[in-house]
């Protein structure tokens, strides 16, 4: 299932049961009331109390309070603070730019918004979560954050609010099953329990159920660690070993206890009752950050003692025992830890075993999956490649920060950067990528063979964001190194580099020589060098080089324009890689449209945005709309293209695209913003550009395809999709698909009809792009799901 793009939805992002809770009704009526008052309300309390599941739990029951959502950022996989506006960005469906931080985008992005934002798991990152609400609170007056610590923030304006256990039954009363369900200790651990035997406790056991809620004094993940024993154990036995962990622990001093040692307690006794090897896994799965898959772990985490064929066996031991957490993402499994137990099993790992030797295991893997990623990017599994990256962004991130802090490591960490080149454009991550280019290039010598590959990619983002001044230094210093490298490789980047810095100064006779010699080298010499010189070129073929050689020789009004556009397009069909599909079907509505081909360009700017859709593909429908926000005012349609040019503004901006970077871009822009100004007048045009500004992504790209707006759960996305796409083919069009899904050829086609085969092959291309689709194929399915009359029995 292709990766749903950022939205702005008005509920946010809260899990789908979060509204679940045993017990806490006194303390979600206070949270509820601190909130309607405070800006920023810190739960504290020791790991494993319970502030995640009471923070959602209120931040859900208020959800009606924020019109403009309730958006959950989860800290605890984050482990580098200067990724902090990041991860907050992210997580609100906010892409920022490199020119400007991840907080001031955020900032523009919720301002005048009624938002609640809850940051969970602060307490590794105090500090830079402090900074974050300060900055949020003090420019945004609408906002109000919830967060969850084991310590405060230490903000002006927080307001704390300690979590307390769950309500225990007295040391001097008696529990029965009347009185059971007056404490939320003993309804956790009845309830737990029963989920596991659903005959427990219909004796005299109440007793102990009381004394074991005691003994963890109330604390749910205990609580909840005891519980998942009684596969194994039965009750009392569960009390006993956990008073010995208790007595151990405390030196035989029970009310001196600190309910986190008494949490680390119950931990180190589940620890202890898992097998040596269950214990090896535990610790070494810790390496692992927001979860992983089974692949992953049978290569991180087998050898040095635990056979790859056991893991599977011990990995359900772990979640039987509530240790690991199991749940489907697609067709694949995938595994997570709480957090708690991370920590402990992390430093059980520190001690018991060479942490490196993991660690450099998991940098391993995750180098062979970019790779793979990146084998698989400019093909037809390309939406399934960007929908694994975005679910294995933390244990990337992971897995750069170990390669990044050794220079000896720093080649590999360069290697996962430039293979996840396409998630880093198609997410709008660029200020991230360049972040971590960074911090390679910091640790590389002057020398360094990679060091080129480093700098040629970070001029490629930058001039994709069309900073200049940024870029012209890079590849200054990129025309150095190449000059004494051998292959060819580097000076075809450099060809590249210098040709779409030329684009978007408009020299477009430098750029159409300059990228014409790029891609006559990746056509040729470059299938060789791929393997050799060419590495880590992120650039993987000659598609880029012939998109932006079709778009300079567009701007430039060049003869072969037309040509250009066509190979480009050719490329990517040929390829089957969806996002290159969308990017060329753009290129050739750009070339018809500057050849005064207007309706033509219109469909196929709507055609770019519908194949770009399903792989959230951000920057080209930021482009493909502000285009198609021309053609619509050329039209006539002033209402619907200022909203257009709204939208793409807005895109931009969330993107950190500078529109003033590509000159004749801008000036078209400028021109039709200029007219349509004039024809609607000020107070008009103002009013439409601002409602378009308002959508998000999804609403946009639904707004531009002229998509009636539907609740979601009137018929689903697809099938709007499907009905729109049929009201846009004409009669004749239809007439022609049908004989397509027929197996008729074009020549057949145009002899049934009596046109011209030439008219016949046009209406099939009208077909293929106003639906999406590169393959006759994939228009007789759609004719047969769509359009065809059921057949008769």
């Amino acid at each position: 299932m292709a990766p749903k793009t950022a939205s702005r939805r008005a509920e946010g992002n809260l899990p789908a049961d979060c509204e679940e809770i045993v017990g806490r009704r006194q303390e979600a009526a206070d949270i509820k009331r601190l909130l309607a008052s405070t800006r920023l309300l810190t739960l504290t309390g020791p790991g494993g109390v319970g502030k995640t599941r009471l923070g959602l739990h209120v931040a859900a029951k208020m959800r009606r309070a924020f019109s403009d959502g309730v958006w959950l950022v989860q800290l605890a996989s984050l482990q580098d603070p200067r990724l902090l506006d990041r991860a907050v960005a992210e997580a609100l469906g906010v892409h920022d730019k490199a020119s400007r931080s991840s907080l001031e985008t955020l900032i523009d992005h919720v301002r005048g918004k009624q938002t609640l934002i809850v940051l969970d798991n602060c307490e590794h990152l105090i500090d830079a979560c402090a900074v974050l609400a300060e900055e949020l609170l003090r420019a945004v007056p609408e906002v109000r954050v919830l967060a969850t610590s084991r310590e405060v923030l230490g903000v002006s304006a927080e307001v704390r609010y300690v979590v307390p256990p769950l309500s225990l039954p007295p040391r001097d009363g008696r529990l029965t099953a009347a009185n059971a369900g007056r404490y939320e200790a003993v309804t956790l651990f009845l309830e737990r329990a029963r989920n596991i035997d659903p005959c427990f406790c219909q004796g005299d056991d109440y007793g102990g159920v009381a004394r074991l809620c005691r003994l963890v004094d109330g604390i749910p993940l205990a609580i909840e660690l005891a519980a998942v024993q009684l596969r194994v154990l039965s009750l009392h036995q569960i009390i006993d070993r956990l008073e010995d962990h208790l007595g151990a622990l405390t030196g035989g001093y029970r009310t001196a206890v600190p309910r986190h040692q008494t949490l680390r307690a119950a931990v180190a006794w589940s620890f202890d009752l898992c097998s040596p090897a269950e214990q090896m896994l535990w610790q070494r799965l810790t390496v692992f950050s927001g979860g992983f898959d089974l692949d992953a772990a049978e290569e991180v985490c087998s050898g040095d003692g635990l056979a790859r064929e056991e893991l599977l066996s011990l990995l359900a031991a772990l979640i039987d025992k509530s240790v690991v957490t199991h749940g489907n993402v697609g067709p694949q499994a995938r595994y997570g830890m709480l957090e708690l137990l991370r920590q402990y099993g992390a430093e059980r790992l520190a001690v018991g075993e060479p942490r490196t030797d993991v660690r450099a295991r998991h940098l391993d893997h995750y180098r062979r999956l970019a790779e793979r990623i990146r084998a698989s990017w400019f093909t037809p599994l390309q939406v399934d490649s960007y929908a694994s990256v975005v679910r294995e962004m933390p244990n990337f991130r992971v897995a750069l920060d170990h390669a990044l802090a050794d220079p000896s490591r720093t080649d590999v960490g360069l290697k996962i950067i430039t293979r996840l080149y396409g998630y880093w454009v198609y997410s709008g991550g660029f200020s991230e990528a360049r972040y971590w280019l960074d911090r390679a290039i910091k640790s590389m010598r002057s020398a360094d063979p990679a060091r080129f590959q480093a700098l040629a990619t970070q001029a490629l983002f930058a001039l994709m964001q069309g900073e200049i001044g940024t870029a012209k230094p890079l590849i200054s210093e990129c025309r150095e190194l190449a000059r004494d490298r051998r292959g060819g490789g580097e000076q075809a980047m450099v060809k590249f580099l210098s040709g779409r810095l030329a684009l978007l100064l408009g020299d477009y006779d430098d750029a159409v020589g300059q990228l014409g010699e790029s891609v006559e080298w990746y056509e040729n010499a470059g299938a060789a060098a791929q393997g050799a010189a060419a590495d880590g070129d992120v650039l993987q073929g000659p598609f880029l080089c012939t998109f932006y050689l079709a778009l300079a020789a567009a701007f430039g009004r060049d003869p072969r324009a037309a040509a250009f556009a066509a190979r480009c397009r050719k490329t990517a069909e040929d390829a089957g890689a969806q996002g290159e599909i969308s990017m060329g079907v753009w290129v050739n509505g750009i070339e018809r449209w500057l050849a005064g081909e207007t309706e033509r360009a219109a469909e196929l700017f709507r055609a770019s945005i519908r194949i770009g859709r399903p792989i959230g593909y951000r920057y080209g429908a930021a482009w493909a709309i502000e285009s198609l926000a021309w053609a619509t005012a050329a039209h006539g349609r002033d209402e619907r293209a200022t909203r257009l040019l709204g939208a793409a503004a807005s895109i931009r901006r969330l993107l950190g695209l500078s529109l003033p970077g590509f000159r004749a871009y801008a000036d078209e822009h400028e021109e039709w913003e200029a007219t349509l100004r004039t024809r609607m007048g000020e107070a008009r045009f103002a009013t439409a550009f601002d409602r378009g500004a308002g959508l998000d992504l999804d609403e946009a790209v639904a707004y531009a395809l002229e998509e009636p707006a539907q609740p979601p759960d009137a018929g689903g996305a697809e099938a709007a999709r499907r009905r729109t796409e049929t009201a846009e083919l004409t009669p004749r069009e239809l007439e022609v698909a049908r004989l397509v899904a027929q197996g008729v050829r074009n020549k057949e086609i145009a002899a049934r009809l009596v046109i011209a085969p030439r008219t016949a092959e046009g209406h099939v291309e009208h077909i293929l792009t106003k639906l999406g689709f590169t393959s006759r194929t994939q228009i007789a399915a759609w004719y047969f799901d769509n359009v065809a009359p059921p057949r008769e029995d």
